[in-house]
């Protein structure tokens, strides 16, 4: 947050511009007519009048209170890549935020009281609120270096979306989802998150602090860059003044830094009263916030804190609500889609176990029909293996059957002739049965 004691600019080394380092010796510069260029730099300080927590006070602030939730840090509500895969939490923030709720504050109201009389070159604000625009201070002065809710666009196709839908949807609690492409993104209002590039109004436009004659730092830790480079390109002659609970950055380093510490509305009216403006000042505040709220925002520090502290608990509650539902559907999800995918594997499995089965069959028919085939085919082997042999028992002769018939009559004709008898030997005649042996012979 501040800086050491050690780089305070010297008592003894005098200013060279102001007359002395004291909010009066401001006062006299600005009514000099010396200056002509004032350049405002103003953080969430300056909002927390009006009701608006800030980031990183330690009871009221708003990470403070993210911290103790399931986030992946406290910041994750305005990161990115957490809004793209849980935006709900940011929207939570952003149903309160949204413009409309709060007024502005009296310091608002003199930045809007410098553009009236000319003297406000540029407004670099890190606040997302709206609440400059609602004061008076002209768009073209502002410089919304996190953006703000002004506008609002698809984080997909870039598309614009218009300001009542968007307002219906913050207020309704509903995440508001692009029309205009397919991939029906999600819309985020134009405020710069965590891993975002800073509009190029910022970077086009800083250039005015380098040109300015007087800077003003209201309300801000100067603990994000590049925004808390600003005051250092501020030339070494020109005057800086904090208005903040405590010393920020190098401020009150230089020789014409003046720092006036506690409530950024205090500090802001003590320099009005100085300038001669308090009345002016008083009456444009009031025309634009009414009596009721200004009475309440001049109620003291301690109620306004706790009543912001009350708020920021219940913001982190309903945050804290809206993340266990968000935990209980991903775990819902994750079930199902466990479910689902072991109701897969049994499938899966069922379906490997019948393709196997099937191949175990194919394989065992295959083999059956290779056994048949392998048995007809010895079999078919062995009669041929058999019909060889039986060729191989018959004698082969080269002369007539008929030659041997001849042969065999021969004798037996002449046989016939011996024994006396006339008529030839025929073949009936060896054919008849044999006669009966005598009695006693064998």
């Amino acid at each position: 947050m501040g800086q050491d004691e050690s780089l305070m600019a010297e008592a003894s080394r005098p200013p060279s511009t102001l007359s002395e380092r004291s909010l009066q010796a401001v006062a006299n510069h600005i009514t000099s007519g010396a200056v002509k260029r004032i350049v405002v730099l103003t953080g969430a300080g300056i909002s927390t009048a009006a009701g608006i927590p800030d980031f990183r006070s330690p009871k009221t602030g708003l990470y403070h209170n993210l911290a103790r939730l399931n986030l992946p840090y406290a910041e994750a509500v305005f990161d990115i890549s957490y809004f793209r895969e849980r935006p709900e939490p940011f929207y939570i923030l952003a149903k309160e935020l949204y413009p409309g709720h709060f007024h502005p504050t009296v310091s608002h109201a003199f930045i809007a009281l410098l553009a009236r009389k000319r003297l406000l070159s540029r407004l670099f604000t890190q606040n997302i609120d709206c609440l400059e625009r609602r004061a008076g201070v002209p768009a073209d002065a502002i410089v919304e270096a996190h953006g703000s809710f002004a506008t609002q666009r698809c984080i997909e196709c870039a598309a614009p979306f218009p300001d009542a839908d968007m307002r219906a949807h913050v207020l309704g609690g509903r995440v508001p989802r692009c029309p205009a492409c397919p991939a029906r993104g999600l819309v985020k209002p134009d405020i710069t998150f965590f891993g975002e590039a800073l509009p190029r109004a910022f970077s086009e436009q800083s250039h005015a602090v380098a040109m300015a004659d007087l800077v003003l730092v209201v309300g801000t830790s100067l603990s994000v860059f590049p925004f808390a480079r600003l005051p250092e390109m501020a030339r070494d002659a020109v005057p800086r003044v904090l208005f903040n609970l405590e010393r920020v950055g190098s401020l009150g380093a230089r020789a014409d830094d003046v720092l006036e510490l506690g409530a950024c509305d205090d500090g802001v009216r003590r320099l009005a009263d100085l300038l001669g403006w308090r009345t002016e000042l008083e009456a444009l505040w009031r025309d634009v916030v009414g009596d009721e709220e200004a009475e309440r925002q001049l109620r003291s520090r301690t109620e306004r804190d706790e009543e912001v502290e009350d708020e920021v608990q219940k913001l982190a509650e309903e945050v804290e609500a809206i993340l266990a539902v968000s935990d209980d559907k991903e775990q819902t999800d994750i079930l199902a889609v466990s479910d689902e995918r072991e109701q897969t594997a049994i499938l899966v499995v069922s379906d490997v176990k019948e393709e196997e089965e099937e191949k175990r069959e194919k394989k065992e028919g295959e083999k059956e029909e290779k056994e048949n085939l392998d048995a007809t085919t010895q079999t078919g082997t062995q009669l041929k293996e058999q019909q060889g042999s039986e060729k191989d028992d018959e004698t082969p002769t080269d002369k007539d059957p008929e030659d041997n018939t001849k042969k065999d009559e021969a004798p037996k004709e002449a046989d016939a002739k011996e024994e006396g008898r006339k008529e030839p030997y025929t073949e009936a005649e060896d054919q008849r049965p044999p006669e009966k042996a005598p009695s006693g012979e064998t």
